[in-house]
């Protein structure tokens, strides 16, 4: 029984102010699949009196309305959505989960009824088909076959058969038709057509085409519907980065751990070395090193001390700091960018397919043409039977297979060319887009540099000397001396001061390791790319480090040039480091200094002069931009959360995957374009054919199977694209 959410329970307990002044107000749908139902859901949502926006995220079922005050109407847009066909409910995370969790287990059942039928009902057509080619069958044995492929076919198509069939007829109810209304019709008519032939001694059979056709169709549906699994993680990923529990100091003097969510603005809070930052806070007592790493990509680690103000994420290297909470964990910059993150992933479901697209004009032609074909045949004398069966053929020789293949094909091909080449795409729309691209912005550390730090012009016998004392420190340059060194000694009474350096004792001598004037290097200036060492009272050592460039990231550009893209950097690090990088690959425009949301807005900026962007990149501080890119790819060295927000991954230490995956998917473009144009003319020519009479339903499919062939032959020759 369906609810009326005009007289449910008052949901405004869930509306949440938004900073504009207005309210939001988060809903789980279910059913949304494609950009049809996101415009009719969005469509009619925005309609409704005080609704300012509603987006819909079809990877996640999150709807999020946006109202003009703060007080609105949720139950009205509930009972919109069910009016729409579209079941509903307050969104909560974990609901949400189980409700894909659910519709997982669904369709891998539904693919495995459709297997089991399949295969039993071709063990008896077989026989019948086989038939054809001078080994009759009796009319006995005909009909037993007949009647027992139908009995093990016709319940497991009904079953394997819901998710279209409902799909199908949520559509049909608000008076559109999706690309599942000529499948469904078809599928049901097959049988229907078949059991008629089967009680009238017919020779043409259609079970286990039905049974088949849904098997084929349920192996995308499923395979989408993993993708989307993974894809929604992004957000999830970046929210685990924060530190699921602090450390809170209490006016007695006590310490007691505490979940995040109970963390509250003015809260004392320590940190020891080693630790995450639990949320965006101020040092109220002691110094350390904070790796910013994940928020900024910065490659080196940032000194900071009293009153300095420090953000959710960072790791603390040495010190033991005391911070006073100046955000609640939903606030924190980690939790603003996750948001960022999942505002992206929406903007991006509003990619039209040319499927969707095409099916608002295919689905009424196809289907009024069935029917004038049963209406006038039979009027010009035809006898009902001989009339239903040309409408039959024409449902099933116009069966959106074809067209339903053109894209997903091409995309299978492209993905299997890709991955070969060592890049993994995570959704077939990823490639659509990608192909679309007019402008690449690249990060610096971690995508056009190796992300590590190494020593230059290395003296093995100097780095000997220091390893000891370098293997003691966390700090990421002392681990890049240390690795310079096979050894395995560790100098003793280690004492390391925060923001300075680290001193112990080497084989009985005193030593330290850090700045020059922490060391006691006289006259030496100092850099953040630099470490000092040397033994009490003697001469002092500098070790210099540089974070190389990836080897083939110059010819990468070069090559993104030649193909009419244009290319930039942003990136976190300070802005004489980026200027440094991009002279070394000869880009001209740069921005450093950028924080996560300066690096989505400017993606956002593009957007809006005309260019489609492909976003480079590997670090939290990335994760907002990759998420709002028109198409994005990261490293396989990049964070998870990175790699989630990200449309594609490759691996390996060259950036050429880049512009082999562009050329790919252009390619790919390509193939689909020429696939929609075959499955247009096929069409044009076979629904008359059927229509006239002149093809039977056993002709019509073994042609409705002979296009499918056709558009995946052209997609394999994918294999040629990229090289």
């Amino acid at each position: 029984m369906a609810v009326t959410y005009d007289v449910a329970p008052d949901y405004s307990a869930f509306l949440k102010p938004a900073q504009d002044g207005g309210a939001t107000f988060d809903l789980l749908v279910k059913g949304a699949r494609c950009a049809a139902c996101m415009a009719k859901i969005e469509g009619g949502v925005s309609a409704l009196p005080g609704v300012r926006s509603a987006r819909l995220n079809l990877t996640s079922g999150k709807l999020t309305v946006g109202f003009e005050g703060r007080s609105g109407d949720p139950g009205r847009v509930m009972s919109t959505l069910e009016k729409l066909g579209y079941e509903t409910a307050p969104y909560d995370p974990g609901q949400a989960a189980a409700a894909q969790d659910r519709e997982g287990r669904r369709l891998t059942l539904a693919l495995g009824v459709a297997a089991f039928g399949a295969g039993n009902a071709m063990m008896f057509s077989v026989p019948i088909w086989a038939g054809l080619f001078g080994q009759e069958l009796g009319p006995a044995a005909l009909t037993m076959m007949q009647w027992a492929s139908g009995l093990i076919a016709t319940p497991c198509a009904l079953y394997a058969g819901m998710p279209f069939f409902q799909s199908a007829w949520r559509s049909l109810r608000v008076g559109r038709a999706n690309m599942d209304v000529p499948i469904s019709i078809g599928v049901l008519l097959s049988l229907a057509i078949s059991f008629v032939e089967t009680l009238l001694h017919g020779r043409d059979t259609y079970f286990d085409a039905a049974i088949s056709l849904l098997f084929l169709l349920l192996i995308g549906r499923w395979l989408d519907h993993t993708l989307r699994s993974r894809a929604r993680g992004a957000a999830a990923d970046l929210l685990a980065m924060q530190a699921p529990a602090a450390t809170v100091l209490t006016p007695d003097g006590g310490q007691h751990r505490r979940p995040l969510a109970e963390i509250a603005v003015g809260d004392l809070i320590l940190v020891r070395p080693g630790e995450r930052l639990p949320v965006d806070a101020r040092i109220e007592a002691g110094a350390s090193q904070l790796d910013n790493a994940l928020l900024t990509g910065e490659s080196r680690a940032v000194a900071v001390g009293q009153g300095d103000v420090c953000r959710a994420g960072a790791l603390n290297l040495s010190g033991m700091l005391t911070l006073r909470a100046e955000a609640r964990s939903d606030d924190s910059a980690v939790a603003a960018i996750a948001r960022l993150v999942e505002a992206g992933a929406q903007s991006k479901s509003r990619y039209v397919r040319l499927a969707d697209r095409a099916a608002a004009i295919y689905v009424p032609v196809v289907h009024t043409a069935a029917a004038l074909t049963f209406v006038l045949g039979w009027g010009l004398g035809l006898g009902p039977r001989e009339a239903l069966l040309r409408a039959v053929a024409v449902l099933i020789i116009t069966c959106p297979c074809a067209l339903g293949l053109a894209v997903p094909a091409v995309q299978v091909a492209a993905s299997a060319r890709l991955f070969r080449k060592q890049v993994l795409v995570k959704s077939g729309a990823a490639l659509e887009r990608l192909a679309e691209v007019t402008h690449v912005v690249f990060d610096k550390t971690g995508v056009l540099t190796l992300g590590r730090p190494t020593l230059i012009a290395p003296d093995l016998a100097a780095a000997a000397l220091a390893a000891p004392l370098a293997r003691a420190s966390s700090h990421p340059l002392a681990r890049a001396l240390a690795a310079q060194d096979g050894g395995s000694d560790l100098a003793q009474d280690v004492v390391e001061t925060a923001g300075q350096g680290v001193e112990g004792v080497i084989h009985g001598r005193r030593a330290r390791l850090g700045r020059a004037s922490f060391v006691g290097a006289e006259g030496a200036q100092g850099s953040e790319t630099e470490l000092w060492f040397g033994f009490e009272g003697e001469t002092k050592i500098r070790f210099r480090f540089a974070d190389s460039l990836r080897p083939d990231a110059r010819q990468t550009i070069a090559d993104l040039r030649a193909r009419g893209l244009s290319v930039e950097i942003l990136s976190g690090d300070l802005p004489d480091a980026v200027r440094a990088v991009a002279q070394a690959v000869d880009v001209r425009h740069w921005r450093g200094g950028m924080t996560p949301t300066d690096k989505a807005a400017w993606v956002e900026s593009l957007a809006r002069v005309g260019h489609r962007s492909l976003m480079v990149g590997d670090g939290l501080n990335d994760t907002a931009a990759l998420a709002t890119a028109h198409a994005a790819m990261a490293p396989g060295t990049a964070l998870d959360a990175s790699q989630n927000a990200a449309d594609l991954v490759f691996s390996g230490e060259g950036l050429s995957a880049v512009v082999t995956a562009i050329d790919v998917a252009r390619a790919a473009r390509r193939r689909a374009v020429e696939n929609f144009g075959f499955s247009a003319l096929y069409n044009l020519i076979a629904a008359p054919a059927a229509m006239l009479g002149l093809i039977n339903p056993f002709v019509a499919a073994l042609a409705m199977s002979g296009s499918s062939l056709v558009v995946t032959l052209n997609a394999l020759r994918m294999h040629r694209a990229g090289r």
